[in-house]
């Protein structure tokens, strides 16, 4: 599985169920993570494995499905019909001079990764933050490595200013940004 033609397209609230990511493994191996400390990034060894669960997989159709009521997008990639890659960005702008719109997920199958999933996903995230009126995307990212290997090689920057929001709900999270 997994190694068909890739079609990409919105996902529309009506097929937001939890049966949508029934051939989707959000499986990660994290050994090192970014932290800040005294003012410098540094990469220390931290490691562990992330697998979501049922009640997660719940959660995540709920938030997207609030996504699309409030004006975001929800993108996909799908592979032989089956969903592979996912990517949000919310329609409410902040900042200071509400510059910014967020990116709150985007991930690939454990077993669709290094296939330019998540490189196609942000490309269709910066366009629809484009089409809405943002000047920024931004993104509370995990600090695992190899997350935050694939943010700089997009282009993202650490965000100018921090959704404090976003800071409290993950504080260990990378924030970032990326000018459109």
């Amino acid at each position: 599985m997994g190694k068909g033609r890739i079609n990409y397209r919105r996902i529309k609230e009506s097929e937001l169920s939890v049966s949508l990511f029934a051939d989707f493994d959000r499986y990660q191996e994290v050994n090192r993570c970014w932290r800040k400390e005294d003012g410098e990034w540094v990469l220390k060894d931290i490691v562990f494995n992330e697998q979501w669960s049922d009640s997660d997989y719940r959660y995540l159709t709920e938030c997207l499905i609030r996504t699309i009521q409030t004006g975001g997008v929800v993108f996909g990639a799908f592979v032989e019909e089956r969903l592979k890659g996912f990517a949000s960005v919310e329609h409410e702008f902040f900042g200071q001079e509400k510059q910014y719109l967020e990116l709150t997920s985007i991930h690939t199958s454990y077993d669709c990764r290094n296939r330019g999933i998540g490189r196609q996903l942000f490309t269709r995230c910066v366009e629809a933050a484009r089409k809405m009126g943002a000047k920024k995307l931004y993104i509370s990212a995990h600090s695992c490595e190899e997350t935050q290997a694939f943010y700089k090689e997009m282009g993202c920057v650490e965000a100018v200013e921090y959704n404090q929001k976003s800071v409290e709900k993950e504080p260990c999270d990378c924030q970032l940004e990326f000018v459109l």
